[in-house]
């Protein structure tokens, strides 16, 4: 049985129990799973593998709760720099509907790298639109290839602008259409074990882009086969108008009528929640994925995260889709949840603490999963390091090197090892030529908007 230590961190941020942080610390794993973690004194002395993280921060990887990898192809267009979600959408979808197989492998490449490399070792991703024979197994085996724990989701598109929602009808599908290509992706990849390394949920996109029929039929065959239900929920204001127009309530009030709620649920975004539906969410347990960056980029407001989080909501960071964030960097979004928050009430509104702990642990509760998120025996070896003799931290880390991570310019990982394997070491991912995949990727951002221009 394959064994790793992990000695002498500087500062090893357990997330456990007692939320233990330990200097000089360490952990011992036996294949995919943590055994002991204690001072480094206390370990045993000799494994197959021995890390010494000395000069190093050490926390448990990060869980990326939503993201949309394939718009790390179009990042920073031109004509949706200044634009609203409905219009930035309506601008977009033309170009996404010219997506290909390799299209979304590549972008999932790009996407999940810079995932990785900003702290992240789970990682959930929302593809609703599957044009041109490309399929969710194509950014399946980008994850797989990269070794990170992974999270699709089946989304889905079935309200065209023909029946008065918001996409085109090229990029929709029928109900049977979705609900057969969930059957088989569920039956090909989706392990419900404790470990494991890939799991499917069920993600019809948004009240505006599916039918009502979709969310019902859609949420039963999910909880007849035992997996999750995501979608967008309560994100602009644009959102609210349209669903009191359309169905006369407000968006989490038709998701609770369609039996959206419950601990099997998780809503993106959830920004415009009064109190009741607050209260709502945590009563049944429904999850919400926090996007602070996209939401600030697209104008769509300030999420109640302090409200959520005292009321017991499940709260989990996320990057969102790259052409509403333009980055996906994990650790950048803890920053600006922690800034968001308290730039709206206050500077004791959230914690450092609090941003790391949605960062891990929030975002472990919010999948449904007990095996990620902390650092302690009988959980999975998913943990990262951070060198703190770097510029970013200096006068920081001597103080305070958890806080550093947070408060200072957001770094990459020097480490990170998912699933008991090293996937970053020394800041680079082994085995990934990112020159060539980046020059790839910008020749499939360029071709698809040209594709896109000419049909115009």
């Amino acid at each position: 049985m394959a064994t790793l230590l992990l000695m002498n961190a500087d500062l090893l941020v357990t997330m456990d129990g007692e939320r233990r942080r330990i200097p000089g610390g360490g952990l011992f794993v036996r294949n995919n799973v943590i055994e002991a973690v204690a001072p480094s004194a206390a370990l045993p002395a000799a494994a197959d593998l021995v890390i010494d993280a000395t000069g190093m921060v050490v926390l448990p990887g990060l869980v990326n709760t939503h993201h949309h990898l394939y718009q790390t192809l179009t990042r920073a267009l031109p004509p949706v720099q200044n634009a609203k979600l409905f219009d930035w959408l309506t601008y977009l979808y033309p170009i996404w509907a010219e997506l290909t197989p390799e299209a979304v492998y590549t972008s999932a490449l790009v996407g999940l790298a810079e995932l990785v490399l900003s702290g992240c070792t789970t990682a959930s991703d929302h593809l609703y639109l599957v044009p041109n024979g490309a399929r969710h197994d194509d950014e399946i085996r980008a994850a797989r290839e990269l070794g990170v724990r992974f999270h699709p989701c089946r989304g889905s598109m079935s309200l065209g602008r023909s029946q008065g929602g918001l996409p085109p009808d090229s990029v929709v599908q029928t109900e049977d259409e979705i609900l057969a290509d969930c059957e088989r992706l569920v039956a090909a990849y989706h392990d419900p074990q404790p470990y494991a390394m890939l799991r499917i949920a069920l993600a019809p996109c948004s009240p505006f882009s599916v039918t009502g029929e979709s969310l019902r039929r859609s949420a039963e065959w999910a909880r007849a086969h035992g997996v999750m239900l995501h979608t967008h929920v309560a994100e602009t204001a644009d959102e609210d108008e349209f669903c009191l127009e359309k169905f006369g309530c407000r968006p989490v009030e038709y998701m609770r009528r369609l039996g959206w709620v419950g601990p099997d649920v998780w809503y993106a975004h959830a920004v415009f929640l009064n109190p009741a539906e607050v209260q709502l969410l945590a009563e049944t347990g429904t999850g919400v994925a926090h996007c602070p960056s996209s939401n600030m980029r697209l104008g769509s407001g300030i999420a109640p995260i302090r409200e959520m989080l005292d009321a017991g909501v499940a709260v989990g960071l996320a990057v969102d889709g790259s052409a509403s964030n333009d980055s996906s960097h994990m650790l950048a979004e803890a920053r600006m949840a922690l800034l968001l928050q308290r730039v709206a009430k206050g500077a004791t509104a959230l914690t450092v603490a609090e941003a790391l702990e949605m960062a891990t642990l929030g975002g472990a509760r919010v999948l449904g999963r007990d095996d990620i998120g902390t650092l302690a025996p009988g959980k999975a070896a998913d943990f990262i390091g951070v060198r703190l003799e770097r510029l970013e931290f200096a006068g920081a880390s001597c103080h305070d090197p958890a806080g550093a991570l947070v408060l200072c310019t957001p770094p990459q990982v020097d480490l990170s090892v998912i699933n008991g394997r090293i996937v970053v070491e020394d800041g680079h991912i082994p085995g990934l030529d990112l020159e060539r995949l980046i020059a790839r990727q910008n020749e499939l951002a360029l071709d698809m908007v040209r594709r896109a221009q000419s049909k115009r």
